[in-house]
């Protein structure tokens, strides 16, 4: 589960990082920051131990307004609507809702056709994102022990309903998704976060947490493997995360 961008750069012994932007910089503080939204004096303050200077801010402060991830306010810039479910996601994937497990899968099988290549992509980042996996093409499923409903609108494209299929239950959560390997590169970043101390090193290791988390399947605990490191992860990032968020707020109530 590396990353294939080209740009990334491997740590001595570590995982492979994608160097986060100007951009990825601004959008990864506010995205950590509940409401998303920062005075510009602050944020210009902020990103200065990100290794970013005025002028790359501005610059990228710019593009992302113009393109619609940011909207200008009185004082400063706020997430736009579009990002808020990216927010939500993030906040989800560090605190997943979950119920008991009673055996029961998930089950969405797409039933449109006719749709061109885009539109099947789409599909498939969308039903990726509800942790759903793929067993053949069009069939999706996933043990159901998430505390959420599936968008009504998948209705308009796939059959939504519960299962539970003959395999076993572990054999099968191992089937559709990579549980060793997730586990081996969760344990690689856990290695590095007592051991990076920039803040422009850290808050590049901890974009990968963020994104390693939201591949997290978040199975019930009886189909994981021994010593799973998911709930680590987590914790490291959530401590992380109100690290970030004391130095925002010295940063705005200091002003």
């Amino acid at each position: 589960m590396r990353s294939n961008d080209p740009d990334a750069e491997p740590a001595p012994d570590g995982p492979r990082l994608r160097p986060l932007s100007a951009r990825s910089v601004v959008l990864s503080l506010l995205l950590g920051t509940h409401p998303p939204e920062l005075p510009a004096r602050e944020l210009g303050r902020l990103v200065e131990s990100f290794d970013l200077g005025g002028s790359t801010l501005r610059a990228a402060l710019s593009r992302m307004v113009a393109a619609g991830d940011l909207r200008r306010t009185d004082t400063g810039y706020r997430l736009s609507d579009r990002l808020l479910e990216r927010q939500r996601r993030q906040d989800e994937s560090v605190q997943p809702r979950t119920r008991p497990w009673d055996g029961d899968w998930e089950l969405v099988v797409v039933t449109a056709t006719g749709r061109g290549p885009a539109e099947r992509a789409e599909l498939r980042t969308r039903l990726t994102a509800l942790r759903l996996a793929e067993l053949r093409e069009g069939v999706w499923l996933r043990p159901a022990n998430l505390d959420r409903p599936l968008p009504a609108a998948l209705g308009e494209v796939a059959e939504r309903g519960t299962t539970r299929p003959a395999r076993p239950a572990a054999e099968l959560a191992a089937r559709l998704w990579p549980l060793d390997a997730w586990a081996d590169e969760a344990r690689e970043l856990l290695g590095h976060v007592g051991r990076t101390g920039r803040p422009a090193e850290r808050l590049t290791l901890f974009a990968a947490v963020v994104r390693h988390l939201l591949a997290d399947p978040v199975l019930p605990p009886s189909l994981l493997p021994a010593g799973w490191p998911g709930e680590a992860l987590r914790a490291a990032y959530a401590e992380y995360r109100r690290e970030l968020e004391g130095e925002v707020r010295s940063l705005v109530g200091g002003s």
